[in-house]
Formats: C-alpha cells, structure tokens, sequence
C-alpha cells in the first residue's frame, strides 16, 4: 500500500522569488449532470445541446480551475457536427478554428458514435458557474445523445 504524499507547487511572486507551497492540484468538489433524451438541430451556429446536460459549481475560491469533461453519443445525417462546452454564454472550447472541442467530419456521409472532450477553464470567480453543452451542424441536422446511451457533463473544482 502506498502511502498518500501532499503535492508541492513551485511558485513564484512575479518578481523572479520562487518558494513551494502545498496543497494545489486537489480536487475540492465534483457535480455532475446526465441526460437520456435525443437532442437535434440544423443550426450551424451554437446552440443549447441540452438543458439537463448543464452544471452549476461554486468555486471556492478565484484562483481556482474547473476541470470540465462531457460525453454523449452523436450523430450527423450529412456532413459534419460539432460540440463545445459554455461557461455561462461564453465558449470556452478551442480558441481556433470553429471553436468547438468535440468535431465529426465524415467527408459528405453520415457520421455515427461516441464523443468525450474536456476542458480546463479559469473561471476567476466565487459566484455560481454554469457549464453546458452546445451543438451544431455543417449541414443536415445533428443529433446529441440518444434513448439508449448516458449523456453526462462532470465539473471538478480544481485547488489551484
């Protein structure tokens, strides 16, 4: 058996003084969210995936990270879907392209599976956050989750 080791953090002042402190990397609190129902859309802008498949964390403090992870089936009659995670009304998915996290792209055929992405987000806040998934299509009408398969979204309070 092993025995359990706090975790030491180089940190430094801004200043170039470096000294360890203890105690980041802990996981303070988990919510999580799950949804059984077929969602779609032909939208190709984002939009609410789900309204079950949404969390609310309280931070406890500011400096505080949010590990985010979300999975669920998809499904596309077309060409391409795409899935992100919103903080409130921002996407805090990728900062490039189409700022989605979770992309299919079946090259002009119907795309068929399973989806899992994550998030590492710097809410800077002790106030209520929501996460929540959002979807949209390429083309055709795109489809998130099933009656058949467990959609789910876990947020985790990371100390920092």
């Amino acid at each position: 058996m092993q025995k359990k080791q706090d975790v030491s953090v180089l940190q430094t002042n801004g200043s170039g003084v470096l000294s360890f402190a203890s105690g980041g990397g802990k996981v303070l609190q988990v919510v999580t969210a799950t949804d059984i129902i077929q969602r779609t859309t032909t939208s190709t802008s984002f939009v609410t995936g789900s309204n079950t498949l949404s969390v609310s964390i309280t931070p406890s403090s500011a400096s505080n990270k949010v590990f985010i992870i979300a999975s669920h089936y998809v499904y596309n009659s077309a060409t391409a879907c795409q899935y992100t995670i919103f903080r409130g009304a921002t996407n805090i998915g990728s900062s490039t392209g189409n700022n989605s996290i979770g992309y299919f792209d079946s090259n002009n055929g119907a795309i068929d599976g399973s989806l899992c992405y994550t998030v590492l987000d710097s809410p800077s806040t002790t106030s209520a956050t929501t996460y929540q998934v959002y979807m949209k299509a390429g083309s055709g009408t795109t489809y998130l989750g099933s009656t058949s398969y467990l959609s789910r979204i876990t947020a985790f309070e990371i100390a920092a």
